[in-house]
């Protein structure tokens, strides 16, 4: 069935069609959330790690959220694909630090609102808010204002060209400032583990 590009159809129209085997309906979930899932896999700063790694995870949950994905559950089909999105990552960061594996298990989430964990007490909370801000603290403190304000974006899932946009500078320059502001934050984190 072709999707109309005059009408929009719903999250939950879409994952109807996905389960009858319609697959530019799963095709066009997977692209509308494609963004979500890519920022937040930038939310973790992997030390010497890839970003790639934990969209690819992010996207596996998005698809089974798809999957698994019950009307009557009461929530939106855009809550509970966050929720799944937001366990995967969560749980391939958990899995690599299990494993010994050093880029993965020093990360940072820099997330705040939608993507925090429901599952966190009060102190737990406060204690990460705070984690958060001492972070962001040293980041300013070793990050020139550029490459500070570039980091800051492409933490939150701003694409090069989107950042470019932003700040009205070249492609060469963001790029540059991006590998600048991973290797000092790789400083920073490596010395706190």
């Amino acid at each position: 069935m072709e999707i109309s590009k005059n009408k929009k159809r719903s999250d939950e129209e879409l994952v109807e069609l996905s389960r009858k085997g319609d697959k530019q309906a799963t095709d066009e979930l997977m692209l509308r959330y494609f963004g979500a899932v890519r920022g937040r896999a930038r939310g973790f700063f992997l030390v010497g790690g890839e970003t790639e790694d934990l969209i690819q995870e992010g996207m596996m949950g998005l698809y089974r959220a798809i999957g698994d994905y019950q009307k009557s559950g009461g929530a939106s089909f855009k809550s509970f694909a966050y929720l799944c999105i937001n366990r995967r990552i969560i749980d391939a960061v958990k899995t690599y630090e299990r494993k010994k594996n050093d880029p993965l298990k020093n990360y940072v989430s820099l997330f705040s609102g939608e993507w925090e964990d429901p599952n966190l007490s009060p102190e737990e909370e406060v204690v990460s808010r705070e984690t958060r801000r001492e972070f962001m603290r040293e980041m300013s403190g070793v990050l020139s204002d550029f490459e500070f304000r570039v980091m800051v974006m492409y933490m939150n899932g701003m694409s090069c060209a989107e950042i470019c946009e932003s700040t009205k500078k070249d492609m060469k320059s963001v790029d540059n400032a991006i590998q600048r502001g991973k290797k000092k934050l790789r400083g920073i984190l490596t010395k706190k583990h």
